[in-house]
């Protein structure tokens, strides 16, 4: 593993958190079918690459596919770079992660952190295929 290169990809992701107009970032589910989706999202908070979270409804789509089957791909991208995790999903609706996720954009589709419509997604990497600064590197966690 490229300790610098996950390092500088983990900055980079902190960077964007609560800042969707920065970048682009794709989770990407199965559907009951079986068949990949992808959806644009915003990156709420993370721990380098370990772990994001992202936020969204209780009975989107993303939470339903995710009761179905919780393995999920997440890219993030820009002209310099591409960041691709693999692992698995959780759904959190607990108050405290609710607050702590919250920032003031969800304020166009909920109504404050209580609202009990609102999640929070924790995507958990298991892998990761690098590519930042014409480096590349790819690995398990």
């Amino acid at each position: 593993m490229n300790s610098e290169l996950v390092t500088k990809a983990g900055t980079m992701i902190r960077a964007m958190n609560k800042k969707p107009e920065d970048y682009f970032c794709t989770l990407a589910l199965l559907d009951k079918d079986g068949y990949p989706t992808a959806s644009t999202i915003s990156i709420s908070e993370s721990e380098g690459i370990r772990w994001l979270t992202f936020c969204t409804g209780l009975t989107s789509n993303k939470a339903n596919r995710i009761r179905e089957c919780n393995r999920a791909s997440v890219c993030i991208n820009a002209l310099q770079y591409n960041i691709t995790l693999v692992g698995t999903v959780e759904i959190l609706t607990g108050t405290d992660i609710k607050k702590e996720m919250w920032y003031e954009a969800l304020s166009h589709h909920f109504n404050g952190p209580q609202d009990p419509g609102y999640c929070v997604l924790r995507f958990n990497t298991e892998r990761y295929n690098l590519l930042i600064d014409w480096q590349s590197e790819e690995g398990t966690l």
